[in-house]
């Protein structure tokens, strides 16, 4: 476990760079907020494809496989990415994770981690996962934001800073293929096609609830990237003082995560993501009429809190809804992957209306539309949830498919 949840970070570090390193990143490959949002709407384009493919094939290969490779191809690609190559070559790159990033990772994180605990701890053991993976994207974040800080802040340090990342995978990617187990994936006797396991996931309406929490959930998720550049643009700050808020809220993750998990186990999974969705609505629909004023900084950090740990929480236990709505195990793999195919489509048109919105509406105004485009979404994956919980209340501890 302790091995998934530092993979599960670290492999989300190159795609993601722009949370922490937003203007520098924007700087060193010279592009603007559209096209920053294109590079990760091109890693989610990619993803999109990979998230089924790579769901059916963790329910088949060896994790250990599946990992160690994906931590070591990422890292090599994100060499290349060090030397800032052209916009067009950095856009392949970020299709190129794509595949090495969710479709060698992803679906095996999810099964390994399903499996490491009975039905009725799904919330620990996600919680613990996420939990796992907030404290060492925290330590990482806040170190090499202060060696980013040390360097000078300035492109030559960015391109430091991204050979370290780099140098981080490669070597996970060795210690994973000695400590994590060969196994043997586990088989059915009738085992069907891919496309038949698809065809017989989509079937079930529980994938398709799930998908839209996820969904809705992590257009709350990209809400938080953007609280680097709001507090930079919008209050004023230094790009160095933005990030260390950035790095601070990341630390709130392992915490959030855990405890909703042990919370989630004991008062069910669906009521506490309904609960999340309560505070998420109401956080970033006040971010939404708060004004740039350099008097409420203190109210938009404590609304940066509040927004962070409710979306933290979300990460550590919505996926244990496969085991609320019984989803059956042998389709572990599958169906995470059906529902992160939706569920993270966010990468593809978050980031490209957030890109322009912020280019269109300079200022407050744009990060307040975006903020309460986010309040809106967040609706919708409450309405989900309750229908969850519905359907379960109906049918008491029976199937939801």
């Amino acid at each position: 476990m302790a091995v998934l949840g530092l993979s599960g970070t670290v492999i989300y570090l190159l795609p993601f760079l722009r949370e922490l390193y937003y203007k520098p990143l924007q700087a060193a490959i010279g592009i603007n907020n559209s096209q920053s949002g294109m590079l990760t709407a091109v890693f989610g384009m990619s993803s999109l494809v990979a998230y089924p493919i790579g769901g059916w094939i963790a329910d088949r290969v060896s994790p250990r496989l599946l990992i160690s490779s994906s931590l070591i191809s990422t890292g090599l690609i994100g060499f290349v990415f060090s030397t800032f190559p052209s916009y067009a070559v950095s856009l392949l790159i970020h299709a190129l994770w794509g595949i090495t990033v969710t479709g060698m990772m992803w679906g095996a994180l999810i099964k390994a981690t399903r499996e490491w605990a009975p039905p009725d701890e799904q919330g620990k053991a996600f919680g613990l996962l996420e939990a796992g993976r907030g404290v060492s994207e925290a330590l990482l974040a806040t170190a090499l934001v202060a060696v980013f800080a040390q360097l000078g802040g300035d492109v030559p340090a960015f391109s430091k800073i991204i050979i370290i990342y780099a140098t981080i995978h490669v070597a996970l990617g060795i210690i994973a293929w000695r400590v994590i187990a060969p196994g043997a994936p586990i088989r059915d006797e009738n085992a069907r096609s891919g496309l038949q396991d698809m065809i017989a996931a989509a079937k079930m309406p529980a994938v398709w609830l799930i998908a839209i929490v996820v969904m809705t959930s992590y257009c709350a998720y990209w809400g938080a990237y953007y609280f680097t550049p709001y507090a930079s643009e919008v209050f004023g700050m230094s790009v160095v003082v933005a990030g260390s808020i950035a790095a601070g809220k990341i630390w709130l993750k392992p915490g959030a995560a855990a405890i909703a998990g042990f919370i989630a186990d004991r008062i069910g999974i669906w009521q506490s993501v309904a609960a999340g969705f309560v505070i998420l609505i109401i956080s970033f629909a006040g971010f939404a009429i708060l004004p740039g004023n350099a008097s409420l900084v203190i109210l938009m950090i404590a609304n940066i809190i509040f927004a962070s740990i409710a979306v933290f929480a979300h990460r550590g236990i919505y996926f244990a809804l496969l085991e609320e709505c019984r989803i059956p195990p042998l389709m572990t793999g599958t169906a995470a992957g059906l529902i992160s195919m939706i569920g993270f489509t966010p990468d593809i048109f978050m980031p490209l209306i957030g890109g322009a919105l912020l280019d269109r509406y300079p200022g407050a105004a744009g990060y307040q539309l975006y903020f309460g485009f986010i309040a809106v979404l967040c609706t919708i994956g409450l309405l989900a949830v309750l229908v969850i919980g519905r359907s379960r209340r109906t049918a008491g501890r029976g199937s939801v498919n």
